[in-house]
This record gives structure tokens, C-alpha cells and sequence, in this order.
């Protein structure tokens, strides 16, 4: 009977370390498999959008111009900003605040929307005018994306700003042709710029009398 005992207590002992054994590998497996997945996740991937070359300060990209600047590559997930784009379409209607580098990771900041310059206005239009009207147009050294002040002449010769900040949209050389922001050399003769319609009559018949004056914003 004591045998008898003694066996089935070692029973129990041995299926007991059997049990001890499975549980030790599962919460082994466990933690391991934790581990894995932690370092997976330090090195997994994702599409971003990047400069494909230099994207000059000014440039306005959209639906039919990106892919000239910009293409998508592979990136650790890590090293993406939290403010990066990811998708086509948030390429579109945007112009370039500064020089992008190429290979740079795109992020919505280094960029200003298109809807947000034109936010103020109730009737947007793009106005046109010619370098002589103002005087060469600050040189011929304005570029899309460019903003200027627009100063009022009186005819006692006192100067008042007009217009502050307004955006560039187009220029233009002697000939009519666009000018890209890449041309650093070539003088601008004419140039588009975006204003509210309200003041364009305004714009224009002060722009006949020779009483603009134009002043290129720096930042």
C-alpha cells in the first residue's frame, strides 16, 4: 500500500514538472514572439512621397505637374515624419514655400496650399500687367510663388500700401512665354498675380495712371 503511495505521488510530481515544463515554453514562445513582432516593427515599411529632383521655392505642383518633382519610394517606417504625405492627391494646388532638396521626404509644411492663399477673398481672379507699368517689375527678378506689396503713388509723391502679400501667380518673358522658377536668369516683362475682384477696377485704373508702385515681400 505504501508502494502504492509513493507511486502515485511520484505520478503526480512528474505530471506536475510535465505541466510546469508546458507552461514555461508557452510563456517562453510568448515572449519571444513579442520580441519578434517588436523588432519587425522597428523595421517595417511604408510608401512615402519624396523630391524626385529639386523643387524650386515657388513651384506649384498639381494633378498634371508632380511627377516631374516628386516620386514615392520605400521607406523604415521610423524614419517617416508624423506630418509626411502619403497620398496623391494631398499633391495637388500646392506651391513650394522654400527649395526642397531632392531625395527630401515631403511634409505638408514645406508647402503652402493653394485654397489657403486665396481663403481671404470672396471672388479670387488672377489680374495681369507689364514691367513697364511698374517700373520693370522689381528688376525682372520675380518668380511664381513670389509675393509683392503694392504701394498707391499720390500725385504729391506719397507713397501707401494698396495691397499686402499679394501671390504671384504666373510670370512671363518679353516674348509671353512662361518663366519656371528654375530660370534664374531670365528678366520677367509681365506677370499674373491673384487679387479680389472687388478691387480690380481700382487696380487697373491706378495701374493706367502710373501709381503703383511695386515692393518684393522677402519672407
Amino acid at each position: 500500500m505504501r508502494k502504492e503511495k509513493e507511486r502515485i505521488s511520484s505520478g503526480r510530481l512528474w505530471m506536475g514538472s510535465i505541466i510546469a515544463a508546458l507552461v514555461s515554453a508557452v510563456a517562453i514562445y510568448l515572449v519571444m514572439l513579442q520580441m519578434e513582432k517588436n523588432v519587425l516593427s522597428e523595421y517595417e515599411k511604408e510608401i512615402v512621397y519624396v523630391a524626385g529632383c529639386e523643387i524650386p521655392k515657388g513651384q506649384i505642383l498639381d494633378e498634371g505637374n508632380w511627377q516631374n518633382y516628386v516620386q514615392q519610394i520605400e521607406v523604415d517606417k521610423s524614419c517617416i515624419p508624423a506630418t509626411a504625405i502619403h497620398m496623391e492627391e494631398q499633391l495637388y494646388e500646392l506651391s513650394a514655400v522654400y527649395g526642397i532638396e531632392e531625395g527630401t521626404i515631403l511634409t505638408g509644411g514645406m508647402f503652402l496650399k493653394m485654397e489657403d492663399v486665396l481663403s481671404d477673398m470672396k471672388e479670387p481672379v488672377i489680374a495681369g500687367l507689364k514691367a513697364e507699368d511698374l517700373y520693370q517689375i522689381v528688376g525682372g527678378t520675380l518668380r511664381p510663388g513670389d509675393r509683392i506689396h503694392i504701394y498707391r503713388v499720390s500725385c504729391e509723391g506719397e507713397a501707401m500700401l494698396g495691397w499686402e502679400n499679394v501671390f504671384v501667380q504666373q510670370v512671363f518673358d518679353h516674348s509671353g512665354l512662361a518663366i519656371s522658377c528654375e530660370d534664374t536668369t531670365t528678366a520677367a516683362q509681365r506677370l499674373n498675380v491673384y487679387l479680389d475682384k472687388e478691387y480690380l477696377e481700382e487696380f487697373y485704373t491706378l495701374l493706367a495712371t502710373g501709381s503703383l508702385r511695386v515692393v518684393k515681400a522677402l519672407q
